[in-house]
């Protein structure tokens, strides 16, 4: 459980965020007591520069014209279908990508270790669509990066690069797959 905060990032960090989504696409900041609060309630510290964009720019991101937004803290997509409680806490199960489809270790949909990476140790930043969710992971080996998490498997996005919540943004804006 990770419970220090990272340092704040540089102003340039948080300049391309703001850039990154118009003003009024963007939900009111929380503000940092407000985080803090969340952060307490879910026993886990969120990852900068995520951190900051929600207290300081804004708490989610309405779809623009492309139909893409980011989910306010918490909450989950209207089509995320999961009924196992988030546990943002929790320790994220995985360090490298993982295609349960391909895995004959796995038991089925209930296996419970898929479920896991569905609810521990991360918070939905928003539905690529019904079926597929992109993941800021919160703790563990893979805190502060970006994870795509489909009905057949897991892996750092996009296509496996590694990415914080900041490179994911940029990559979605310049067109590298991020962003439908």
């Amino acid at each position: 459980m990770t419970r220090t905060p990272h340092a704040r990032p540089d102003e340039a960090t948080l300049e391309d965020l703001r850039s990154a989504f118009p003003a009024e696409w963007r939900e009111p900041a929380l503000g940092h007591p407000a985080v803090e609060a969340w952060e307490a309630a879910n026993g886990v510290t969120l990852p900068e520069p995520y951190r900051s964009f929600v207290a300081e720019i804004g708490n989610g991101v309405r779809p623009g014209p492309l139909g893409v937004g980011l989910q306010p803290l918490g909450q989950l997509p209207g089509c995320w279908a999961r009924v196992e409680p988030r546990r943002p806490g929790a320790l994220f199960p995985l360090e490298a990508e993982w295609i349960w489809e391909d895995d004959e270790c796995v038991e089925g949909d209930e296996d419970a270790r898929i479920g896991a990476v569905f609810t521990h140790g991360s918070i939905v930043l928003r539905a690529q669509d019904a079926q597929a969710f992109w993941l800021l992971v919160t703790t563990g080996p893979q805190r502060g990066r970006v994870w795509l998490v489909t009905d057949v498997g897991a892996s750092p996005a996009p296509d496996g690069e590694p990415a914080d919540f900041a490179q994911w943004v940029r990559r979605g804006r310049t067109g590298d797959g991020v962003w439908p």
